[in-house]
C-alpha cells in the first residue's frame, strides 16, 4: 500500500467523523436540536448504545486465536505510563477544575472505531484480529482510568478529600465496563447470539457514533475554545504527538515489530474518543472542553497518523 493510499484511507476514516461534528454544530444553530436533546442523547449513548456496541464487538471477536499476553501486557503498561504522565503534567500546568478533562483527553484514544478501522485498512483481517485482541484491555483500562481522573477532580468543597468509595462505585456501575465483563467470558466460550438478536443489537449499536458526534458538535463552542484554547491545544498535542511517539518508541525497544508494532502505533495515535465526551458529561465535568479536544485531535489525526506510518515504514520496522 502506497503512502497516498494510506493517506486517503486515513481521510476516509477521519473526515466523516469530523464532518459529523460540524453537522451537530449546524443542527444546533438551525434550532433543530437543543440542549435537552443533547442531554437525552448523551445518556442514551452512555447507558445503552455504546455498551451494546462494545458487547457485540467482543462477543464476535476471535479471542481464542488472537490471544497474545505479551501484547496485552505491553499495551496495559504503556497506557498506565501515558495516564501517569498526563496526570503529572496536568498537576504542573493545568488549572485544577480542568485536570480530569485534560487527563482523559490526553491519554484516551478512539481505538474501538478509528484505531480498528485504520488497522483494517493497513493489514486487512490480520489487523482486525490484532486490534480486536486489544479492545477488551482498551475499554477496561480507558474507562477505569477515566473514571478515576474525572472523579478525582469533580467539584468538591474546599479542604475535602477524594471520595474513593464514590470512584469505586462509578467503576463498578459503569455501563461500558459492565459490557466488557459480561461479554468476555461469553466470547471465550464461543457463545453466539441468535441472528435476530445480533441484527437487532447491530441496529441499536449503530446509533452510537452519529449520536455521540452530533452531541459533540452541538456542545462545541467557539467562545469556549477561545477561552480555553491553551488547555485544549496542550491536551491535543499530548494525545496526537507526544504519547504516540513515546509509546511506539518504547514498543520498538521492547521488541515489537511488523503488524503488532503498526497496530500499537495506530491505537495510540487515534484521536480522543467520542466516548470521552459522553463520560465527561455523565460525571459533571467540562464537556465543552472535552468536545474541543475531540474536535482538535480528530482534525489533525489524518496528518499525524500518515506522517507516523511513513516514518515507521521508511525505518523498516513495520
Amino acid at each position: 500500500m502506497s503512502l497516498l493510499d494510506i493517506f486517503l484511507g486515513t481521510l476516509d476514516v477521519s473526515l466523516p467523523v469530523f464532518a459529523m461534528v460540524f453537522i451537530g454544530i449546524g443542527l444546533k444553530r438551525l434550532g433543530w436540536i437543543d440542549q435537552t436533546f443533547v442531554n437525552t442523547a448523551s445518556r442514551l449513548v452512555f447507558r445503552g448504545t455504546l455498551p451494546t456496541m462494545i458487547f457485540l464487538s467482543l462477543l464476535n471477536a476471535d479471542l481464542a486465536n488472537t490471544f497474545n499476553p505479551l501484547l496485552l501486557g505491553f499495551f496495559t503498561l504503556a497506557t498506565l505510563i501515558s495516564f501517569a504522565a498526563s496526570w503529572g503534567w496536568a498537576i504542573l500546568r493545568v488549572k485544577r477544575p480542568l485536570r480530569g478533562v485534560y487527563i482523559q483527553g490526553a491519554f484516551r484514544g478512539n481505538c474501538g472505531i478509528v484505531g480498528l478501522a485504520l488497522a483494517a485498512g493497513m493489514y486487512g483481517d490480520a489487523g482486525i484480529s490484532t486490534g480486536s485482541l486489544l479492545l477488551g484491555v482498551v475499554i477496561l483500562s480507558y474507562n477505569v482510568l477515566s473514571v478515576i481522573a474525572l472523579a478525582a477532580y469533580q467539584p468538591r468543597g474546599e479542604g475535602s478529600t477524594v471520595d474513593w468509595r464514590s470512584i469505586i462505585r462509578h467503576i463498578l456501575h459503569n455501563p461500558l465496563i459492565i459490557s466488557v465483563v459480561a461479554a468476555t467470558p461469553l466470547a471465550m466460550l464461543g457463545v453466539q447470539l441468535p441472528d435476530w438478536a445480533n441484527t437487532t443489537g447491530d441496529y441499536f449499536a449503530s446509533l452510537t457514533l452519529p449520536l455521540a458526534l452530533i452531541c459533540i458538535g452541538a456542545t462545541l463552542s467557539t467562545r469556549a475554545l477561545r477561552k480555553g484554547y491553551r488547555t485544549a491545544i496542550s491536551a491535543s498535542l499530548a494525545k496526537m504527538v507526544v504519547i504516540p511517539l513515546g509509546t511506539t518508541a518504547l514498543a520498538w525497544w521492547a521488541g515489537f515489530e511488523g503488524r503488532e508494532l503498526g497496530v500499537l502505533f495506530l491505537f495510540f495515535a487515534s484521536p480522543t474518543a467520542a466516548a470521552a465526551f459522553v463520560m465527561a458529561k455523565a460525571m459533571g465535568s467540562d464537556e465543552t472542553l472535552t468536545a474541543n479536544i475531540i474536535a482538535m485531535t480528530t482534525l489533525i489525526a489524518s496528518i499525524t497518523v500518515t506522517v507516523g506510518v511513513f516514518i515507521l515504514r521508511v525505518s523498516g520496522v513495520i
